[in-house]
């Protein structure tokens, strides 16, 4: 009984956070939720890259003891709109970073690409509760970042729907008993376009998907299905399977997230509606649950639910991962690299949507690969590597 008391009574200590990425999709989700729910939130830092104006209004709002921008051109504004405020104002990569060391109970790692490796580890490496929505640390570093982890005893729980999904499916304790995990992946807006169809597509069209709302790169990477690919090698890291234990499902509802196989022949499936709050929440009240405002299902309504194997021939950039996986190495930095190249280059018009994959595969064919078992051996494969995407590009 006293430990139960005691139990509760921890439940009711506030718990400080930090959101890393705040003006992002997960990151304006993440503060939806903690204004929801304010008794139990204190904000440590908000940080954002330049939606200097979003971040002024979050930090005005919401009084972090500090907000950052990366982008050092938005310092001025930044320090004049919070002047009237206690709220602390930095900016500059080397801040975020800062931002991310300070002693937040709970850190949101929601900056999108290779860019939220550094304060991510800064999180990790101070023993943090980090919730990971960022997908390339893991891409990038994913056997540094799980090493960090486990030398800080820090906690690392998945924001994706689909890593969340399997993480509460996983059964921790008997691992022997889990045959495979299986990604669900929506197959984006081009699921049934033809390859000479999406030679012709637009940024505008790649960015609409038909079931969630995320971010211009996560979009793109959602047409081209990379977002799976990446999201198999996060899988890989997280959950510790080879890659032949890790299969890929279409399926255009979005409602079954993820799924996990066991050796008696039992599969068990998490469901839900398509609403990133309900990953968030369970990161964020994690280990207890917390309420949030996703729709809920109605399998009455939804009637049925479809399957169906993914085309690695129209969708070239799972067949990728999946090579960059098994090659193993910097490999997967070199992968993640070429394709934030390629995909702001698509969205600035400058490439077609079929050219994102060709050009991670030339970069793939023409990069060698080292151990990646240092920032530093990361950060030099992820310069080469953008390097040699921009002279194809």
């Amino acid at each position: 009984m006293d430990a139960i008391k005691a139990d509760l009574q921890a439940d009711e200590v506030m718990r400080r956070v930090t959101v890393l990425g705040s003006t992002g999709s997960v990151g304006c989700n993440t503060l939806d939720l903690i204004e929801r729910n304010r008794e139990r939130y204190e904000i440590e830092a908000l940080t954002a890259n330049n939606n200097v104006a979003l971040l002024i209004e979050q930090a005005r709002r919401l009084r972090p003891r500090q907000a950052v921008i990366a982008d050092e051109r938005h310092y001025a504004t930044l320090k004049e709109a919070l002047s009237d405020t206690e709220v602390e104002v930095g900016a500059g990569h080397v801040a975020v970073i800062e931002a991310a060391d300070r002693p937040a109970d709970w850190v949101m790692a929601a900056i999108v690409g290779a860019a939220g490796l550094r304060p991510t580890l800064a999180a990790v490496r101070r023993g943090a509760v980090v919730a990971l929505a960022n997908k390339e640390c893991l891409v990038s570093a994913g056997r540094l970042m799980i090493r960090e982890v486990a030398k800080a005893g820090a906690t690392l729980l998945p924001v994706d729907s689909e890593h969340s999904a399997i993480f509460q499916l996983f059964d921790f304790e008997r691992r022997e008993a889990i045959e495979k995990i299986i990604l669900t992946a929506s197959g984006g807006p081009f699921r049934s376009m033809s390859r000479g169809e999406m030679e012709a597509v637009t940024p505008a069209q790649a960015v609409r998907h038909p079931n969630w709302s995320m971010g211009p790169k996560i979009s793109i990477d959602s047409a081209t299905m990379m977002n799976k690919g990446l999201e198999l090698i996060e899988a890989h890291h997280l959950f510790g399977l080879p890659a032949e234990r890790i299969e890929i499902l279409v399926h255009p509802q979005s409602v079954v997230h993820s799924l996990v196989a066991y050796v008696d022949g039992s599969v068990l499936a998490h469901l839900g509606s398509p609403d990133m709050r309900t990953p968030i929440a369970y990161a964020l009240g994690w280990p207890r649950r917390m309420h949030a405002p996703a729709a809920r299902l109605d399998l009455v309504k939804l009637g049925q639910l479809s399957f169906e194997a993914p085309d690695f021939e129209r969708f070239p950039s799972l067949r990728l991962a999946q090579e960059a996986l098994r090659a193993g190495g910097t490999a997967t930095t070199v992968l993640n690299a070429a394709n934030e190249v390629a995909v702001q280059a698509f969205l600035d018009s400058a490439i077609g949507f079929g050219t994102i994959a060709r050009t991670v595969e030339a970069v793939l064919a023409a990069m060698s690969f080292t151990e990646a078992d240092s920032l530093e051996a990361v950060a030099a494969a992820d310069a080469s590597a953008r390097e040699m995407a921009s002279r194809l590009i």
